[in-house]
């Protein structure tokens, strides 16, 4: 597929050479500044001709008329010309060959339309979802885990050796608390029976018990150092909690088109401590402040990081140090996602800037991938106080929503369940992805499962209305060709086979049909830019749009049209839109339904 912006900086490039007679700007700077105009009526490419003052020595207005002259005065079958517009040179594609170029490539690429090889050999670690031992998946793990889970098949798609990494939450004084609470309260009959959620629930009343029983305090310490302490009847204890835990994650993984490489959590690198500390006193980056061990960050204008406390014992820092030097080691990574709230902002700044005083050459390769937190319409959630969603629920009540309304709209439609479970699904999860990562997001029930909105579903049922439209045209093919006196294939047929030439591309001149094109060729570079920014919501966004642009598209024009070339263009439209949706919706780990 042609790259339509290089070839006008270029071309572009030749008419600024000429006009100032040898000197010029190089296509490369210029391709930087070439922009899309905020009205399709003004063109398909714009270029700012202010900096070409200086260069050519005229007002930008004066520039912008000139080199549209100079652009126009030579053909090019790639554009139908240029307009000078308030200082703005604004460039037109030629839109059958832009047409048939785009369909062409996309239908011959079908699942591989924008993979690149950008990533060979080279490795990402992805740090996301990071679910805490015994306690429930709640609704706050949301966007951590769709934001982790989509980036993880983004970079894949883009060539990418991927590894993605669960650290889990399965260390610190929490878990001696639930031991001690299972001991007082529990039993093992209880626990397989219900779960994280008796777990949950002897969690809650361990602190709320704590307030008036000061002795409980002490007896979760206890329990805690008898796991330090690698004791046999505490770590079978905790080794259940952890068993269960990860058994109930596993559903809402599955549902979720989510999977991990490496399981390894806190724990897994409290041995490796010793030797991160060590290193850090050789360098001579450890001071004493009030008993414990800090790193004085004054030079980086951040608080001292916390290393060893005054009883000698480590924490989440310096476990994460010890994590990054082994992901280094073990993986030798290009780069390392941290998929975590923006509330550890801090905690990232002085990670890295602590790697960076230990001269580690990979420090800058580690990122914080910072995303705001999905709440329900009634608030914030909390563990420790029993208030929290679970996720497994609004899944499940997001697929019985999704039934009803299947139910009432389509009652005859195969497969009722799983499609139910694909679209009610994909809506909570279009939901933690629709905006950019940074912001907080309320979930509402009725705006994801909207079918008419900027929805997952919305979506969902535009990629099936391309393939029931497809289905119904085969189907008319395949009753043509049967009452075909020789036996052959109809014209019809032979038109959707074939590539298409410029005819069909003639046949698509409407404004629909050339908006909707140029939104669906912008999808390998949005998929670029969505790993390059870590940002899955411009997929989210580019593939709205491109439902949106087909709907209007459907609408406008009768897609089986009795005139065959004209029919058949229309169809491989719609086999293109299908392709890219289907896509897209794949790296936000959204099915594609069929049927709906």
């Amino acid at each position: 597929m042609l790259d339509y912006k290089k070839l006008f900086s270029i071309r572009l490039a030749a008419c600024i050479k000429d006009a100032a007679g040898g000197a010029g700007v190089p296509a490369e700077e210029i391709f930087g500044d070439i922009s899309t105009p905020p009205d399709d009526k003004m063109g398909d490419y714009a270029y700012p001709c202010f900096k070409l003052a200086r260069v050519l020595r005229k007002a930008p207005p004066v520039i912008a008329a000139d080199l549209c002259a100079r652009f126009n005065a030579l053909p090019d079958k790639h554009f139908s010309g240029a307009e000078a517009a308030a200082g703005y040179m604004n460039v037109r594609l030629e839109r059958h060959g832009f047409i048939a170029d785009t369909l062409n490539h996309i239908l011959q690429k079908n699942n591989a339309f924008g993979q690149s090889e950008t990533g060979k050999e080279k490795t990402v670690c992805i740090d996301y979802s990071s679910v805490n031992i015994a306690k429930q998946f709640h609704m706050g793990h949301l966007t951590n885990t769709a934001l982790g889970g989509s980036l993880y098949k983004i970079f894949k798609f883009l060539g990418y050796n991927v590894v993605g990494i669960n650290h889990l939450g399965d260390y610190g004084t929490q878990f001696g608390n639930m031991i001690a609470a299972y001991r007082r309260w529990g039993s093992e009959k209880e626990l397989k029976k219900r779960g994280v959620s008796a777990l949950q629930d002897w969690y809650v009343r361990f602190h709320a018990e704590e307030e008036n029983d000061p002795s409980l305090k002490e007896e979760g310490r206890a329990c805690f150092r008898a796991i330090e302490e690698k004791d046999p009847v505490a770590l079978d204890v905790f080794g259940l909690f952890k068993r269960i835990t990860l058994d109930e994650a596993a559903g809402v993984y599955n549902d979720l088109n989510v999977a991990f490489d490496s399981w390894n959590g806190e724990s897994f690198y409290t041995d490796k401590i010793p030797a991160v500390v060590e290193e850090l006193k050789e360098k001579n980056l450890l001071t004493l402040s009030e008993g414990a061990q800090v790193i004085d960050l004054e030079t980086e204008k951040l608080p001292p990081a916390l290393i060893l406390r005054s009883d000698g014992a480590g924490l989440y820092l310096t476990r994460d140090l010890a994590a990054a030097e082994y992901r280094a080691k073990t993986y030798n990574f290009d780069k390392c996602l941290y998929i975590v709230a923006y509330q550890q902002n801090l905690h990232f700044k002085q990670l890295f800037a602590v790697l960076e005083r230990m001269g580690k050459p990979w420090a800058a390769n580690c990122i914080h991938v910072a995303h705001g937190m999905v709440s329900m319409a009634d608030g914030a959630m909390s563990t420790r106080r029993g208030k929290v969603i679970l996720l497994k629920d609004v899944l499940k009540q997001a697929v019985e929503k999704t039934r009803e309304i299947i139910e009432s709209k389509n009652p005859d439609l195969p497969d009722k369940g799983a499609v139910a479970k694909q679209v009610g699904t994909g809506a909570v999860i279009y939901g933690a992805l629709s905006s950019a990562r940074i912001k907080d997001t309320v979930f509402d029930y009725d705006k994801a499962l909207n079918f008419d909105g900027e929805t997952g579903p919305y979506v969902m049922y535009t990629h099936a209305r391309c393939k029931s439209v497809l289905l119904r045209s085969s189907q008319e093919n395949a009753f043509a060709q049967m009452t075909n006196d020789k036996g052959q294939m109809t014209n019809e047929d032979s038109c959707q086979l074939s590539v298409l030439n410029t005819g069909e591309a003639s046949r698509l001149d409407d404004n629909e049909a050339f908006f909707l094109t140029k939104l669906l060729y912008k999808f390998p570079e949005t998929v670029a830019s969505a790993a390059r920014d870590c940002e899955p919501s411009y997929i989210t966004r580019l593939i709205t749009d491109a439902a949106q642009a087909f709907n209007k598209f459907y609408f406008e024009h009768k897609i089986l049209a009795d005139n065959a070339e004209e029919r058949s263009a229309r169809l491989k439209l719609t086999a293109a839109t299908a392709n890219v949706l289907k896509t897209g919706l794949g790296l936000l780990l959204m099915d594609a339904p069929e049927q709906m």
